[in-house]
């Protein structure tokens, strides 16, 4: 019942912000943009977001071998195809997170480890895309106000420390988790995810080539978008996607509503007013990079359809 109640509010907010946006922009001219895309240019932003699936997947295969979760390759592969498909129609940002979690925990002797790896999967995600972002604003700098850069940078130091202190978590739960608490299930739970994560401490190499693979998956999404504004004759440069499209990602990834849908148009249409892009071509990009998406999502779907037991 929490869980329907969950969705039916995400639903709400997608069909509020997306009803207040339709009022607000010409959807015939949103639409003729779309309709006529040059499609050298689809088909390049095609191709990326399954060059981005591919490594995605590679990255979270890295951090269950790491962790020592024996599930065949090909089996993984498959639950996280899976999952990206089944992602689309919950939470954004969480869903499809979820579902593979949850797909090798019951198939294998090592739930802490699986959480875990989508977990530091997720947030090295998150450090790179800030990194990408802060490349970005260094472009930029001279045309943003001192105190705001500063601002900017600290919350990258940040993001970045929190990323790197998260592999001692282990030993914080130690000091703080007392030992009587492990006795209850949750505790217990805790205190196993917890050991999971510190253990990547032992495969600094592990980390360093997921990094680097996260740092790429975050370059390609921002080439997609640049792709997708030469294909709607978009006057912006490449620079500004580096700003505003890392903004963007991190606001996708918060679990209000389905699939991106409405939240990340108003981001995307909003973060382009400034440099003068018509709304009805922003809400275009925007409606693009999520149909896009979605596309790279269907081998998934084509497994989970032909696969006799689904992975949830």
């Amino acid at each position: 019942m929490r869980a329907l109640s969950s969705i039916a509010a995400r639903l709400v907010v997608t069909g509020a912000v997306l009803a207040y946006l339709l009022s607000r922009i010409d959807l015939g001219a949103s639409a003729r943009a779309m309709v006529h895309v040059h499609p050298v240019w689809l088909l390049l932003a095609l191709a990326l977001v399954a060059a981005d699936r591919v490594v995605m997947a590679l990255r979270w295969l890295l951090l269950l071998r790491a962790a020592g979760v024996d599930a065949p390759p090909g089996s993984t592969l498959r639950i996280f195809f899976e999952s990206s498909f089944v992602g689309s129609f919950l939470p954004a940002g969480i869903g499809a997170d979820a579902a593979r979690a949850y797909a090798i925990a019951v198939r294998t002797s090592h739930g802490s480890q699986a959480v875990a790896s989508v977990g530091v999967d997720r947030l090295i995600g998150l450090a790179t895309i800030v990194l990408v972002g802060v490349a970005g604003l260094a472009g930029w700098a001279y045309r943003l106000p001192p105190g705001l850069r500063l601002r900017l940078y600290l919350v990258a130091a940040a993001a970045g420390a929190g990323v790197v202190a998260l592999f001692w978590v282990d030993r914080l739960i130690a000091k703080l988790l007392p030992p009587r608490w492990r006795e209850f299930k949750w505790g217990w739970r805790v205190s196993r995810l917890g050991d999971a994560i510190g253990a990547y401490r032992a495969h600094p190499g592990i980390l360093a080539r997921v990094f680097a693979l996260s740092l790429g998956v975050g370059l390609v999404r921002v080439l997609q978008a640049y792709c997708l504004g030469c294909g709607l004759d978009i006057g912006v440069g490449f620079g500004y996607y580096l700003v505003f499209m890392p903004i963007a990602m991190l606001i996708l990834l918060l679990p209000v509503s389905i699939s991106g849908l409405g939240v990340l148009q108003a981001v995307v249409v909003w973060l382009l007013r400034p440099v003068g892009v018509p709304d009805a071509q922003a809400f275009a990009l925007s409606t693009l990079l999520i149909a896009i998406g979605l596309a790279g999502n269907l081998p998934g779907a084509l497994l989970y359809v032909v696969r006799r037991k689904p992975i949830i």
